[in-house]
């Protein structure tokens, strides 16, 4: 699941070098080839046959020698005709003689965003994109969780509330080492969501590794139909405003400002609990609208991007939760937007962050539609919070730590919240 949607312009080929894109695509192209029907770069790094035995591909894409550095003969200028001589070569001499050009195209493209090193930045095939669409729209068929790269290893970012995931034992910053017996390490992000989703009440084994784990421990999970509503809310000892938003896409804000309106409403509120915990992200706007309803003009997110200009983006709501006492909870599978919206409201001292570390996903990803129906997901800026510090791979560190135990989850028990409560009721 990605966190950033931003509205999208055309590419224009003309701003690309003509040199760094032929070494972007051959490199690339080379590359995705090793993994057959994957269409992606491979993670980590493998020998290439052919270059020596100093020269190897990092995940990056770019063949460096054992010291590190670039060799002189990618410093020079190409021939571009190279491309077209390993298309060539492997479409004629590859053991599988019935390679489509699609997927030697495909898996070049996907290697060029690859090469960028970034586990944010992906190719999606027109599958992958409406795959990827739907996900955003919060209708898909899997087990309801939110995985990426972490120093390209498969990582659980944050299991759905009530999802299969969840209920069968995954848990954030779980390392999935296998998915059906098929090994994790240099696969692509894409191949991984293609093995994981699947028909509901189909079965996937997922071979996990936790800290604490003595040795990796296979996790069955049974597929359903997930439908994620963004917002819930209620209110807890009556007087207590609950708000759980699951991620942040075009029905949270709708849903959030009725909610506003419904604690408005009602006489003698004591505080407000804000509960993001497993929420991985969403439309950079909803989660800056979101923070607007606490945060009165000021600014909730500096983004900066590629040349060095810093995008301030400021509240243009009216503050309307302002005046009401606020704990946020956060954990390791709060990410992306659920992070702007703490790190905002921590900064400026409009709420009591509570739980534990939050992921630590500071970058903004824009949705590049292409004209097949294909697209790609670009890192295209960072983002900080209105102090300036950036969390990218730190995460936010909560007010008060508060942990919940395996036990905890067996038993149904929830400190956080009951922390939170005692807060705001002036128990703790």
């Amino acid at each position: 699941m990605i966190n950033f949607k931003i509205p999208l312009g055309k590419i224009n080929s003309k701003n690309v070098p003509f040199w760094l894109s032929f070494i972007f695509v051959l490199v690339s192209f080379t590359l995705g080839l090793l993994l057959g029907g994957n269409i992606s770069l491979q993670k980590g790094k493998e020998i290439i046959k052919g270059l020596g035995p100093n020269a190897t591909s990092t995940s990056s894409g770019i063949v460096k020698d054992k010291d590190g550095d670039i060799p002189d003969y990618l410093k020079k200028d190409v021939d571009f005709n190279l491309f077209w001589d390993v298309w060539n070569i492997v479409k004629q001499e590859a053991y599988d003689k019935d390679l489509p050009d699609t997927q030697l195209f495909y898996g070049a493209l996907s290697g060029i965003v690859a090469s960028l090193d970034d586990p944010h930045s992906v190719f999606f095939t027109p599958d992958n994109t409406n795959d990827f669409n739907e996900e955003l729209d919060g209708k898909f068929e899997g087990i309801g969780t939110e995985i990426g790269m972490r120093n390209n290893i498969l990582t659980v970012i944050a299991p759905l509330d009530n999802s299969p995931a969840l209920r069968a034992g995954l848990r954030p910053k779980d390392l999935i080492l296998e998915i059906d017996g098929n090994k994790t390490d240099n696969m692509s992000l894409n191949k991984a969501v293609s093995l994981i989703r699947g028909q509901s009440g189909s079965e996937v084994v997922l071979t996990v590794y936790r800290d604490g784990f003595k040795e990796p421990k296979k996790i069955s999970v049974i597929r359903e139909a997930i439908k994620v509503k963004s917002l819930e809310f209620e209110f807890k000892n009556d007087n207590i405003a609950y708000i759980k938003i699951r991620q942040f896409n075009s029905e949270t804000v709708p849903l959030f400002n009725d909610a506003v309106m419904e604690i408005l409403k009602r006489p003698n509120i004591a505080g407000i609990i804000l509960d993001m915990r497993y929420n991985p992200g969403g439309y950079l706007q909803s989660a800056i609208d979101v923070a607007g309803e606490w945060v009165d003009g000021d600014i909730v997110v500096r983004e900066k991007v590629r040349d060095g200009e810093e995008i301030i983006h400021r509240s243009n709501k009216s503050a309307k939760l302002g005046k009401f006492k606020t704990v946020v909870l956060v954990n390791a599978g709060s990410a992306s937007g659920s992070e702007i919206v703490a790190g905002a409201l921590q900064d400026l001292d409009k709420a009591i962050i509570l739980g534990t570390q939050t992921f630590g996903k500071g970058s903004v990803q824009k949705l590049i539609n292409l004209k097949d129906g294909s697209s790609i997901k670009l890192t295209i800026a960072k983002w900080f919070t209105p102090s300036g510090n950036s969390i990218e791979g730190d995460g936010i560190t909560p007010d008060i730590k508060v942990e919940i135990t395996d036990d905890d989850y067996n038993t149904y028990k929830d400190p956080q919240l009951d922390k939170a409560i005692s807060i705001i009721t002036g128990q703790e």
